[in-house]
């Protein structure tokens, strides 16, 4: 066991640089700031983070309309990967040295950073750990809501916006692996095109077509048995008139708008479920059974080498900045990632 007292034993610093927040705005409010390296409490790991996933909810952060929850680190980063270089109490099964993933409620954005024990996860021998960071944050957040929330079946089909995204792409490979047929919506002919390369089934161009109608061609007017929506606004009432009977809506964010007006009558009339959730705010024993459920019947996919993210471009962490715009300039296509050791 490791504990704060042999910290100088391990070659751990006192100090780092981490990428702060210097008020809400825009991609220039991320500043580096030198912070006491953290030390893991009880049920707790420090993991020398070696990459971080860089994810919407990271932007919304900086502009201010996604706090940490309380006692959350302020530091942006739901993702990580690196190596284990202390642990403590009550950590069983990890030891120091040990290459992990894992899900944290903030502070990814630093050369350490805190993770539960509970939520890492293993990451395989000769598995890159560049891609071991874009995984945690998809991969929770699509499987919960996707196949525990949706209640997703071999051979139902979904509509999935952003269909390059982190998300969508995470959505695609995991739909194609668990006998799932995918319709994503995207912004471009081009990002259709790489979507379709991608295992989507079919890819529709949001700006050159209404995505309603095309549903109800390719399904023969049936609609689909689940729509994970990251826009709400005024795409709820579209998305579902997308929906089958017994179809269920599935909401994980709200870039459109926090609003939405429909037909409580059609939700009656057509047995429709509407449902949603966030990740960050939920209990570590959610997230801990979560974890444990995924590595019981996703994890070994990675293993395997059937499960891999999408990756677009790497920045050094001093160029969070840089990372950030690229994805609110929404030209990104599968998962961003910050280069840290």
């Amino acid at each position: 066991m490791t504990t704060g007292s042999n910290r100088a034993i391990m070659g751990i610093p006192k100090t780092m640089i981490a990428i702060g927040i210097a008020g809400p705005g825009g991609p220039e409010m991320l500043r580096g700031e030198e912070l006491p390296v953290p030390v893991p409490g009880p049920g707790q790991v420090l993991i020398q983070v070696a990459h971080a996933g860089v994810n919407r909810p990271d932007v919304a952060q900086r502009r201010g309309s996604y706090p940490p929850p309380p006692g959350a680190s302020p530091i942006p980063g739901l993702e990580v990967a690196g190596h284990i270089v202390a642990v403590g109490d009550d950590v069983t099964g990890l030891a120091i040295g040990t290459a992990v993933a894992a899900l944290v409620n903030g502070g990814g954005y630093a050369p350490y950073c805190l993770a539960q024990a509970d939520v890492c996860l293993l990451v395989p021998d000769g598995f890159p750990l560049a891609e071991a960071a874009a995984l945690p944050e998809t991969l929770f957040t699509v499987w919960h809501n996707v196949f525990e929330r949706a209640f997703a079946r071999d051979g139902e089909t979904i509509l999935v916006h952003g269909g390059t995204s982190g998300i969508g792409t995470m959505t695609i490979t995991l739909a194609r692996l668990f006998g799932l047929t995918t319709i994503v919506t995207c912004g471009s002919a081009e990002k259709c095109a790489r979507a379709l390369e991608l295992g989507a089934d079919h890819a529709i161009d949001y700006n050159a077509t209404d995505f309603v109608a095309e549903v109800a061609q390719i399904t023969d007017k049936r609609g689909v048995e689940i729509v994970l929506d990251m826009v709400a606004g005024d795409y709820v009432a579209r998305n579902l008139k997308c929906l089958a009977i017994d179809g269920r809506h599935v909401t994980i964010a709200v870039q459109g708008g926090v609003r939405a007006e429909i037909n409580m009558a059609e939700v009656m009339m057509r047995r429709l479920t509407l449902t949603g959730s966030t990740l960050r705010a939920r209990s570590p024993a959610f997230k801990a059974a979560l974890a444990h459920e995924l590595r019981q019947t996703v994890w070994p996919l990675v293993a395997e080498g059937a499960l891999r993210p999408v990756m677009d471009v790497s920045f050094p962490l001093d160029e969070a900045a840089a990372a950030h715009a690229r994805m609110e300039q929404g030209s990104h296509i599968g998962k961003i990632v910050l280069n840290i050791a």
